[in-house]
C-alpha cells in the first residue's frame, strides 16, 4: 500500500529525449523509494517553460505553478542535479530560487506549506564537488521548510578531466547503488513519521 508520494525534479540541462545521467540517478532513487511504498513521479524541469524569479507564479505562461502543485501534493522532494564547474546546475539554482517564494506561503497555523515534506539530493558529475553540491542544495531546501533525513544525499563523481558519465556504466557503481538505497529508506521513514506527527503550529 502506497501511503507516501514523491516528486523527483531532474535538473539536467538536456531536454527530453536526450539521455541524462541526472535523469538516470533520479529514476534509480525513485525505484528505491517505491520499495518503501512510495509512489512517485519524475519531472525534467527543462522540458517545461519555467521562468526565472522568486514568486510562486511569474505569469506570461510560466509553468512553475504546475510543477509547484505536484511538489505541494508530494511528501518527498528529490532534486537530481549534475555538477557544472563544481556547482549545481543553473536549472537547480533556478528551482531553488523559485522555492524561495515558499517562505511567504503558510497554512492556517502559520506553518510553511513545505513543513512536513522531506527532501533529498542526487548528484552526478565528472569532477570533484559532490559534497559541496549536496550541501548547497540541502541548505537551501531546509531554509525553505523541507526536512532532511540522515544521509540525504547520494552521488557519483567520475575521474577528473575524463569523459565517462554515470549513464555510460553498464552497471551502476556499488557505492552509489548503496547510497541510493540509504537515501530512499531514510527519507521514506522520516516522511512517514512527519505525516503521522506534523510539526506544531508556528
Amino acid at each position: 500500500m502506497t501511503d507516501l508520494t514523491a516528486l523527483v525534479l531532474v535538473c539536467t540541462l538536456s531536454k527530453s529525449p536526450a539521455e541524462s545521467s541526472s535523469d538516470l540517478i533520479g529514476r534509480q532513487v525513485l525505484a528505491e523509494l517505491e520499495k518503501h511504498d512510495v509512489a512517485g513521479e519524475l519531472v525534467r524541469v527543462v522540458d517545461h517553460d519555467v521562468r526565472f524569479g522568486v514568486s510562486t507564479d511569474e505569469g506570461d505562461g510560466d509553468e512553475w505553478p504546475t510543477i509547484r502543485a505536484k511538489l505541494l501534493a508530494a511528501d518527498i522532494l528529490v532534486i537530481a542535479t549534475p555538477i557544472w564547474l563544481g556547482q549545481p546546475s543553473s536549472v537547480t539554482k533556478m528551482v531553488l530560487e523559485r522555492l524561495d517564494a515558499e517562505l511567504s506561503e503558510t497554512d492556517d497555523e502559520g506553518r510553511l506549506l513545505t513543513y512536513g515534506k522531506v527532501a533529498a539530493v542526487a548528484v552526478v558529475g565528472n569532477e570533484d564537488g559532490a559534497h559541496h553540491t549536496v550541501a548547497e542544495c540541502l541548505q537551501a531546501l531546509n531554509d525553505t521548510g523541507f526536512t532532511v533525513a540522515a544521509n540525504a544525499g547520494t552521488y557519483w563523481v567520475g575521474e577528473a578531466m575524463q569523459s565517462v558519465d554515470y549513464k555510460d556504466h553498464d552497471v551502476s557503481p556499488e557505492a552509489t547503488t548503496a547510497a541510493n538505497k540509504s537515501v530512499a529508506a531514510n527519507t521514506a521513514h522520516l516522511a512517514r513519521l512527519l505525516k503521522a506527527n506534523p510539526y506544531p503550529p508556528s
